[in-house]
């Protein structure tokens, strides 16, 4: 069957100037994943058939990828879980692609086929594939992923869309115990034809994002890196100081007590179950929508803005973050203190230190200072910013 992209008349408004109302959509099609990684935030079993039979029915995800299209969304983001273990899988996904929007899938590559490479490499996504690898021998794949035998699956996966011709790049977790593979990761991920930057590499892990296990919760703890090893991490990249002139120039500055000063709901992100989320990790029941009784339209313009306009009370927090200069730097967000303490604004101590740890490499904090006491803040991003561009 011959096969070409069109643009939906909205996207062609869109592209005449009209408002873009959605550029993308994040869709979560199952939290089950067919690993049980050590430093995941979401994953379920594979079988838990709980989990199964409350996820969309592919006629659901189909009218919200109808609704997207509507709305001028171009490109759809699948992940999970493992979103290969979705059912109907391949049918959403030439559904998608028929509607004109490019598709972005997150996968750890076990359970591709050769139907599904074919599929892919006929039929491109437009956008690269991205796999997470997990280790590059089977004693540390299978430890990281939970799974005996998941390395194996994993680079069968790998070399069908090598050979299918599959655009693909890899990402990594930074764990400790994959240290000493991680040069060997990376003269490998060069060999990838479509990888065109060096891999991303996760390292400050969230926690579980439905508060659903204690145990876990203190384990990925132990994974995260410290606040010294995400700096000597950050600051390898030969261009990290430049990028960090440009940045801080442009989002340095205490946000003040509006929470949401990030892009949390100015897209939308759908979870298995059909609730429509300000992000992928913010699951607070007051902050979700159900999209069987709401329409996209209606999230993104009537439910998202109010949410957004959300103010902090915790003493805390406007004691600390709403006055902090390099909140810019910090991960702490609504999210993420939720899924540490259960509240939306109940400050994370340990990105607080991460962020702290970035500033004092910057020169922008002294060793004993806290950000939230500085004054005269705008002149040390002045400076910093007369030294990296010398």
């Amino acid at each position: 069957m011959a096969y070409m992209t069109k643009l939906k008349p909205q996207q062609l408004n869109v592209l005449k100037g009209k408002r873009l109302i959605l550029p993308h959509i994040d869709i979560e099609l199952t939290e089950r994943c067919n690993n049980n990684c050590v430093h995941c935030c979401i994953n379920l079993p594979e079988g838990d058939d709980g989990a199964r039979c409350s996820e969309m029915s592919t006629d659901l995800v189909k009218k919200i990828l109808t609704d997207a299209a509507a709305l001028g969304c171009f490109t759809a983001r699948f992940t999970g879980g493992e979103p290969l273990l979705y059912k109907d899988f391949a049918e959403l996904y030439l559904f998608t692609r028929r509607l004109g929007m490019e598709v972005v899938l997150f996968t750890n590559a076990r359970l591709v086929t050769p139907e599904l490479a074919e599929l892919f490499a006929r039929i491109p996504p437009r956008r690269l594939v991205e796999v997470s690898v997990y280790g590059m021998s089977s004693a540390t794949y299978d430890r990281v992923a939970g799974k005996e035998g998941a390395f194996e699956e994993f680079c069968r996966g790998i070399d069908l869309l090598l050979h299918h011709r599959v655009a693909f790049i890899v990402k990594a977790p930074l764990l400790r115990f994959l240290k000493d593979e991680q040069a060997e990761f990376e003269v490998w991920a060069k060999k990838i034809p479509s990888m065109v930057r060096a891999p991303r590499y996760s390292i400050n892990f969230d926690l579980r994002s439905r508060r659903d296990d204690h145990a876990k919760n203190i384990s990925i703890a132990r994974l995260r890196a410290t606040p010294e090893e995400t700096v000597e991490k950050l600051s390898h990249s030969a261009s990290y100081l430049k990028q960090m002139g440009e940045f801080c120039s442009r989002f340095i500055g205490p946000p003040g007590d509006k929470l949401f000063s990030c892009g949390a709901g100015l897209g939308i992100c759908v979870d298995a179950y059909g609730k429509a989320q300000m992000c992928l990790s913010l699951r607070e029941a007051s902050t979700v929508v159900d999209l069987r009784a709401v329409s996209l339209r209606s999230v993104l313009e009537d439910s998202f803005p109010v949410m957004r306009e959300v103010r902090a009370t915790n003493p805390d927090y406007l004691r600390r973050c709403a006055r902090c200069f390099i909140k810019g730097l910090c991960e702490q967000c609504p999210a993420k203190s939720w899924m540490e303490h259960g509240t939306l604004d109940t400050p994370v101590d340990y990105f607080c230190e991460v962020a702290h740890a970035q500033a004092r490499y910057l020169g922008l904090l002294g060793e004993y200072e806290h950000a939230w006491e500085v004054d005269e803040w705008r002149k040390r991003v002045e400076r910093m910013n007369n030294l990296t561009v010398a």
